[in-house]
């Protein structure tokens, strides 16, 4: 039978099982991650007030549940102490699937980017999402104004996060504290700023208008700044979304303006260009303005401008970063392959293979991740009477055990599950996330004994 690990158990990880175990009817996979807990930026990444994208977490545990994929979790790959080399694991399976995703978040490149109160979106995120790796927790404390540099999806989600109150945070499973801090935020202006103009904003539409429900909260959008866009003028040859996007802020920028507690100003035409200290921490962003440069990009035009900041969140994009062992283009953040095969010299290397992020680049949303998926799961099928004649243990999990790995098994997570489940309970809230590592491991540990049969039947 043919043996698999899938490192990551995010979107990719769990829809490369998926096809594995639908198109093979005796492959085993065990997909092994990091983290004691599954599913990826689905748990960590998605923000905690969009219900509906979350529960994209019951068709991930369908999978996950399948008899014949085990969950593994807590398992590092690398070649650092207490961590698994990719040789090593190349060496228990048949084939491996790196599903990594993109670890790291783009830079500015700007003066002042380092200065106290300067973050990257990814960092807010993981606060808000309770990641065990998280740091910081005083994004918020003594800030009147934010700057959001960017405009994407995860520019709008920071943005909202901002601007909710603690009636509208408290139903979700944000973990207490980041509540607690985001509840006594005196952040009363929001700038989501971008370099080029609206109809080139990265925003899906539902995500934009979203931000016109927000209780207590103007969207104030400037009316010169859109017009300086010839597409925001003739909107009609734009692709469909963002032709929405377009008219979602010709809506606003009509708007007269009104009395709210909050503001989210949506800005373009500026460029980041410095952080400005104020009392040893960020205190404004310089921009300079912008114009079309008529293909599609735009020119500095030496105008500056200065925005108030003591809060600066930049979202300006992932990056993979390499992994011991593996091949890596520097260039593109990725690992080579061809079809899902991992390239090493250019050529395929036998067992080893990518999807997600970590294979096409931090592009696409969650359903852009199966037939990324499917390829690479195709391509190792395809391998797979090859794959098969190598020997290998008949189970690596014993293998894993012996040398010292101790996963935290599908039953160690429906634990963690059940102490977020008490968590909440006792905080008079629905599920409430466990926040640090210590207090996931706590949960894990004791309940938790990876079934050494074929399949996953929860224990």
């Amino acid at each position: 039978m043919l043996r698999v690990a899938v490192v990551g158990s995010g979107p990719s990880g769990v829809y490369t099982t998926q096809s594995l175990v639908q198109q093979d009817p005796e492959a085993l996979v065990d997909v092994l991650d990091r983290l004691p807990s599954p599913y990826g930026l689905v748990r960590y990444g998605v923000a905690p007030d969009h219900e509906k994208i979350k529960s994209l977490q019951n068709n991930l545990r369908t999978v996950l549940e399948h008899e014949r994929v085990r969950f593994l979790g807590g398992v590092r790959i690398g070649s650092g102490p207490g961590e698994l080399p990719v040789a090593r694991l190349r060496e228990l399976y048949h084939a491996v699937v790196y599903c990594v995703g993109a670890a790291t978040d783009r830079h500015l490149g700007i003066p002042g980017e380092e200065l106290p109160g300067s973050w990257s979106a990814t960092q807010f995120v993981s606060w808000y999402s309770a990641h065990p790796d998280a740091v910081g927790d005083g994004f918020v404390h003594g800030a009147r104004s934010a700057v959001v540099i960017g405009v994407g999806n995860v520019a709008l989600d920071v943005a909202r996060m901002l601007a909710r109150g603690p009636a509208e945070l408290s139903p979700t499973d944000m973990p207490q504290a980041a509540l607690t801090a985001l509840a006594a935020s005196r952040v009363t202006d929001i700038h989501v700023v971008g370099r080029r103009g609206p109809s080139q904003a990265r925003f899906t539409t539902k995500e934009l208008r979203e931000l016109g429900s927000l209780p207590d909260t103007r969207v104030v959008v400037d009316e010169s700044e859109l017009s300086l866009d010839p597409a925001y003028v003739d909107p009609a040859a734009l692709p469909t979304v963002q032709r929405r996007n377009v008219e979602a802020l010709r809506g606003w920028a009509a708007l007269p303006p009104t009395d709210a507690a909050r503001r989210i100003r949506l800005r373009f035409f500026r460029r980041p260009v410095e952080l400005l200290a104020a009392g040893g921490r960020v205190g404004a962003v310089r921009f300079e303005r912008t114009v079309p440069d008529g293909t599609g990009g735009v020119t500095g035009t030496g105008r500056y401008e200065d925005i108030e900041a003591q809060l600066v969140l930049r979202s300006v994009g992932y990056r993979g970063v390499p992994l011991d062992g593996l091949p890596f283009d520097a260039a593109r953040g990725t690992v080579p392959h061809l079809a899902g095969r991992v390239l090493r010299d250019g050529t395929p290397s036998p067992g080893e293979y990518v999807a997600g992020w970590i294979k096409r680049g931090p592009t696409g949303v969650i359903g852009t991740n199966r037939p990324c998926a499917k390829e690479t799961a195709t391509s190792l099928l395809a391998d797979a009477p090859d794959l098969v004649r190598q020997e290998r243990p008949e189970d690596p999990l014993t293998v894993l055990r012996a040398e010292g790995f101790g996963p935290v098994g599908w039953a160690g997570w429906q634990a963690i599950e059940r102490a977020e489940a008490d968590l909440g309970a006792k905080l008079g809230r629905g599920v409430v996330k466990l926040p640090d590592w210590n207090a996931l491991m706590t949960a894990a540990r004791g309940a938790d004994t990876p079934s050494t049969a074929p399949g996953n039947t929860g224990g």
